[in-house]
């Protein structure tokens, strides 16, 4: 019987994909990222075990509302791609019952990846850095497994959005955001659509709670307005950014 590890549930997700969504966080990460807001997601022992056919069945109880919007499931973490066997079966599941899915991803797992995107509708792939180096520095890890999973999405035509977020002092500066085009225009496939996510505060209280150093103390959040002036400048005049829909 396989099971996954599933950190927690939200029934009406409005910003991980098309539509009103079911997000799914499963449990691990092998990257520590350090603007994560989610280090209680990180450990893969941790979370409660179900099985597919119990989460489909959770998913399924929701279907009516999201349906009408043109959502679906999001299958987020943690790292979804470190549970490939679970997340593939769920997939199955999910594309057997008519659902939508979307992978929220750094795409940093244990492989499978060309069969589990043989199943997803849609990647919402996290772009962490720009150069191996600071890639290193950010998280922790090279970038050689997201790499391999960059040539399984080309691999598959899955549609891809991206997603960025600026830190002040990281990732804030108008130099860096054309690198950040340059990078996607050359290393991401498929792309429909760049976001970029304004660093937020939301996670220093998880780390207390945690007893955990927090990275980025003192860092403060993103000014919004800058980041919007981004958007415009670099990414909204991409093919297909301006576009919230996709097909299966």
């Amino acid at each position: 019987m396989t099971l996954g590890s599933v950190h927690s549930l939200e029934t009406m997700g409005l910003v991980d994909g098309p539509g009103v969504r079911v997000v799914v966080f499963l449990q691990g990460c092998a990257l520590r990222c350090r603007f994560c807001h989610n280090p209680d997601t990180w450990e893969a022992d941790s979370g409660e075990q179900v099985t597919p056919q119990e989460l489909l069945h959770r998913i399924v109880r929701c279907k009516p509302y999201f349906v009408r919007s043109g959502g679906g499931v999001t299958f987020s973490g943690g790292e979804p791609l470190l549970q490939p066997e679970f997340l593939l079966e769920t997939l199955r599941l999910c594309r057997e019952a008519d659902i939508h899915t979307c992978l929220d991803t750094a795409g940093c797992g244990r492989g499978m990846y060309d069969e589990i995107l043989r199943y997803t509708d849609l990647v919402l792939y996290d772009v962490k850095q720009v150069t191996e180096e600071s890639y290193r520095k950010l998280t922790g890890r090279d970038w050689t497994e997201t790499g391999r999973f960059l040539q399984a999405v080309r691999r598959a035509g899955t549609p891809v959005w991206v997603r960025h977020v600026v830190v002040p002092g990281l990732t804030d500066s108008e130099a860096h955001m054309a690198a950040l085009r340059a990078f996607v225009s050359a290393h991401v496939p498929n792309v429909q659509k760049v976001e970029l996510l304004p660093y937020h505060l939301l996670g220093v209280q998880k780390y207390k709670t945690m007893g955990l150093m927090y990275p980025l103390a003192g860092v403060p959040a993103m000014d919004t307005e800058q980041v919007k002036t981004w958007q415009a400048r670099y990414f909204d005049s991409l093919d297909g950014s301006k576009s919230n829909r996709c097909k299966k």
